[in-house]
């Protein structure tokens, strides 16, 4: 029996409880073998997803969409001049208008108050997929990757070497609801959100996890048995990536770095990456990393979230 998702948003991995991760990663594993596995194909016909792009996607977009369509979901792109958003109508009366259209609204835009206001306005579920705080969708096609490696999430050293953005903060909460130790190592001024770090470590109390900021990266790293980073400037920073390159300076997941993490240990980015900034290809490149296999299990994690929470 599948753990009733139907009707609700997520918003951030925190709107998820442990057995709600499992749920969707059992789904999107049995999806991965085969596109309508463990589903009744046709129980979506007809529906429809709006997915509203504010910022640009290749991965997001992609995945989203091929999953609505092996659902049997009609996606409706709206970016660009076509956002939703484009004609200066207030957001109010824009989704209590599309809600009448969807079965879901799923969005990629900038600040997390947003897809807030969304979902307090709209009767279907919301999905956040990505602001400039979170990336839930990111995370569980991470925790997915992780399992398909381990087999297991709890118990497991994590460690995230780069800037407290969206996936730092997004790290942290999926690490502490799945029982994980996450490790933390960014420089002074870049630490992920201190209300999202405290919600984290209560979190991790309650599920047996553990939460550590580690500036030095090779601390970070020691015996970790996943290493991630994440690029060091992201949209809507452009004009800060000098000062970044020097802030961030000695915080490259290297081959010297990664020596000092588990012998079974797997490197993961979200992708795009930087190669020779945060990471370095000799990483990016090597067995242990498994970038791609992550940014495929976007489409299977998404898909599977997608089926459970349309129910």
């Amino acid at each position: 029996m599948r753990v009733p998702l139907k009707g609700r948003d997520i918003l951030t991995m925190a709107d998820l409880r442990p057995d709600d991760i499992w749920a969707i990663l059992d789904l999107a594993k049995e999806l991965k073998v085969g596109p309508n596995s463990g589903l009744d194909s046709r129980r979506h016909d007809g529906k429809a997803v709006a997915l509203i792009f504010e910022k640009p996607s290749l991965r997001t977009r992609v995945s989203f969409e091929v999953g609505c369509h092996r659902l049997g979901v009609r996606p409706v792109i709206l970016g660009g001049s076509d956002n939703v958003f484009s004609r200066g109508e207030s957001v109010h009366d824009s989704i209590k208008t599309l809600e009448r259209y969807v079965d879901a609204i799923c969005i990629r835009t900038f600040e997390q108050s947003k897809v807030e206001e969304i979902a307090n306005l709209a009767q279907v579920p919301v999905v956040n997929m990505l602001t400039d705080q979170h990336h839930p969708c990111q995370g569980l096609a991470d925790l997915l990757t992780i399992v398909e490696n381990f087999n297991r999430l709890k118990g497991l050293r994590f460690a995230y070497v780069g800037d407290g953005n969206n996936m730092a903060n997004t790290y942290l909460l999926a690490g502490a609801i799945t029982g994980m130790e996450v490790i933390i190592s960014c420089p002074e001024g870049y630490r992920p959100d201190d209300a999202i770090l405290a919600h984290a470590r209560s979190l991790a109390r309650e599920h047996g996890g553990r939460i550590e900021i580690a500036p030095d990266p090779h601390t970070a790293v020691s015996d970790a048995q996943v290493v991630a980073t994440d690029t060091w400037t992201s949209m809507g920073q452009e004009d800060e990536h000098e000062m970044r390159l020097k802030a961030f300076d000695g915080y490259i997941v290297d081959s010297d770095l990664m020596r000092l993490a588990a012998p079974d240990a797997i490197f993961l980015h979200c992708l795009p990456a930087h190669r020779g900034e945060e990471v370095a290809d000799e990483v990016i490149d090597a067995p242990y990393s498994k970038v791609f296999d992550e940014a495929e299990n976007r489409l299977h994690a998404q898909q599977a979230l997608l089926a459970l929470l349309l129910g």
